[in-house]
Order: structure tokens, then C-alpha cells, then sequence
């Protein structure tokens, strides 16, 4: 199952361009962007990106609390 850059950002509180240029670079470990032609296609996986953001909310609530 897959959700959109769109989605994603609201979830993580950032713009869908930030999604998507980090898909682009392959910053992110949850999705990839592939070019075709002229246009970018865009696929996250939705357990992967869960994942990544439970991860994330564990180390600020950890970095937090020091």
C-alpha cells in the first residue's frame, strides 16, 4: 500500500516539495522517485514511512527529555 507526498508531508509536518526532493535524492528510507521523462512519479511505502515516522517521534521524545 502506498500513500502520497502530499500525505506524507502533512504527517510530518513539512511541504510536499520537502517529500519529494528528498525522494528525489534518495534521502528518505520509505519511498523512491523516478523519472520519466519529463516528469517525476513518486512511490512511498505506507509500513516503511509508519516506520520511519514512529522512529523519528522516538528520538525527539528522547532527545526532549535530556
Amino acid at each position: 500500500m502506498k500513500i502520497l507526498p502530499t500525505e506524507a508531508a502533512r504527517i510530518m509536518g513539512v511541504s510536499p516539495q520537502f517529500i519529494r526532493c528528498g525522494l528525489q535524492q534518495n534521502k528518505f528510507p520509505f519511498g523512491v522517485a523516478v523519472k520519466m521523462e519529463k516528469q517525476w512519479s513518486y512511490y512511498i511505502n505506507k509500513k516503511k514511512f509508519q516506520e520511519y515516522v514512529a522512529t523519528s517521534k522516538l528520538l525527539t521524545d528522547a532527545q526532549d527529555s535530556q
